[in-house]
C-alpha cells in the first residue's frame, strides 16, 4: 500500500499533546510511521514537503521532521504535469501547497492521501472526481484497515 503524508501529518507528533484529538492523531501518525518503517506500506514523500518543511520556524522541528523525511521510500519531484495538475485543483479551490500535495499524489499512484487538515480533507470530498486520491485523516484511515 502506497501512503502519502502531508506536512501536517508529519508534524502531527511534535504538536501539543493536551487536546485529545491531537494526542489521538499523533498515535496514529505514530503507528502508521511505524508501519512505513517495518515496510509493511510504501512511503511515498515529495520534493514539496521537503521544502514546505525546510520553510518551519523552529530549527528543532525542522531537524527532527528533516530526519524522519530521511525514511520516505520514493521522493516525487516536480515536472510539468504536476504544475499542470496542480493548476486544476487550485482552479476548484484548493491552496497552492494541497494542490501540489494532491497533484504528486496523484501522479505517484498512491492509496491513501493522509492530511489532519479538516478543510483539505472535506474540500477533496466535494472534489473526488478532480482529486482523483483517496484523502482521508489518519485517525479515521487507520480504524478503517485496522
Amino acid at each position: 500500500m502506497k501512503i502519502y503524508l502531508d506536512v501536517c501529518c508529519l508534524n502531527r507528533p511534535f504538536d501539543d499533546q493536551t487536546q485529545d484529538r491531537i494526542h489521538l492523531e499523533s498515535e496514529a501518525v505514530i503507528a502508521i510511521l511505524k508501519n512505513l518503517e517495518a515496510e509493511n506500506w510504501i512511503w511515498i514523500s515529495s520534493s514539496v514537503v521537503l521544502f514546505e518543511v525546510n520553510q518551519a520556524p523552529s530549527l528543532d522541528r525542522r531537524r527532527r521532521l528533516l530526519k524522519l523525511c530521511e525514511q520516505a521510500t520514493s521522493i516525487i519531484t516536480l515536472d510539468e504535469e504536476i504544475f499542470a495538475a496542480a493548476a486544476t485543483l487550485k482552479s476548484v479551490g484548493f491552496r497552492s501547497y494541497d494542490a501540489l500535495h494532491l497533484a504528486c499524489a496523484r501522479k505517484a499512484g498512491v492509496d491513501v492521501f493522509l492530511s489532519t487538515d479538516d478543510k483539505l480533507i472535506k474540500r477533496a470530498a466535494r472534489k473526488k472526481a478532480t482529486v482523483s486520491v483517496r484523502v482521508s485523516n489518519p485517525l479515521t484511515w487507520l480504524q478503517e484497515i485496522i
